[in-house]
C-alpha cells in the first residue's frame, strides 16, 4: 500500500468504521424485540422484570459501544493519514464492537454471576481498548499522520491506564462473580490514574533535563 493516501481513504475507512459499529450497537436491540413478539401477551411491568437481566445486558453494552466509539472519534479527528499497521489495527478493533453483541446474548442467558461470561465479556473490552490504544501509539510515533495544528494532543497512556484497569477488573470478576459487571465503575478511576501518570511525568521531566545538564 502507498505511503500517502487520500483524503477520501481516510474518510472511506471511518465511514466503513462507523457503519459497523451502528449495525453492532442495533444489534443489541433485537433480543428486546423478540422479547415482544414471541406471541405472548406481556404487561410492561412484568417484561421488565422478568427479564431485567436482558434489559441491563442490553444497557450496558450500548454505553460500552457508545463509549468506544467516542473514544474512536476522538483519535481520528486528529489524523489526516494512515498507516497499513493503523488499518489493521482498525479492523482488529472493529472485530472486537461487532463481537460484542454476542457477548451480550450471553450476559443475559447466563447472567453476571457465571465468571466465564464475565471474563469473555470483559476481555473483549480488553481487545477494543488495546486496539485503539495501538492506534494512538502508531498516530503519535509519527506525527506526519496527524493534523500539524493538533500534534502533541494524542498521548497513550489514558488509553494504556484503562488496558491495566480493565485487566485488574477481569481479575477481579472471575474471582469474586458476585458482583457481576459493577466491578466495571472501576473504569471512573481512570481519569484520576492518569492524571497521576501524568503529574509523575511532569515531576520527573526537570529532575532528568537537570541530571543531563551536568558534567560527566
Amino acid at each position: 500500500m502507498p505511503r500517502i493516501r487520500t483524503g477520501r481513504g481516510l474518510d472511506r475507512l471511518v465511514n466503513f468504521t462507523d457503519a459497523s459499529v451502528a449495525i453492532a450497537i442495533t444489534l443489541l436491540v433485537l433480543p428486546l424485540i423478540d422479547l415482544v413478539t414471541d406471541g405472548e401477551e406481556h404487561s410492561v411491568a412484568s417484561l421488565f422484570s422478568d427479564e431485567r437481566g436482558t434489559f441491563l445486558a442490553f444497557g450496558i453494552s450500548f454505553v460500552v459501544i457508545a463509549n468506544f466509539w467516542v473514544g474512536h472519534h476522538r483519535v481520528f479527528e486528529n489524523l489526516r493519514d494512515y498507516s497499513n499497521a493503523m488499518l489493521w489495527a482498525n479492523f482488529l478493533w472493529l472485530a472486537s464492537i461487532v463481537f460484542i453483541p454476542f457477548t451480550t446474548q450471553l450476559l443475559a442467558d447466563e447472567g453476571t454471576d457465571d465468571p466465564a461470561v464475565n471474563a469473555l465479556y470483559i476481555s473483549v473490552m480488553i481487545v477494543t481498548t488495546g486496539s485503539l490504544a495501538l492506534v494512538e501509539w502508531l498516530a503519535v510515533r509519527d506525527p506526519d499522520l496527524q493534523h500539524p495544528e493538533v500534534r502533541g494532543d494524542l498521548e497513550v497512556k489514558g488509553a494504556l491506564v484503562a488496558v491495566l484497569l480493565l485487566v485488574v477488573i477481569l481479575v477481579l470478576a472471575v474471582v469474586a462473580p458476585g458482583v457481576g459487571m459493577f466491578w466495571l465503575f472501576l473504569l471512573f478511576l481512570s481519569g484520576p490514574l492518569t492524571k497521576v501518570a501524568g503529574r509523575r511525568r511532569d515531576a520527573r521531566a526537570p529532575e532528568d533535563g537537570d541530571g543531563h545538564g551536568e558534567a560527566p
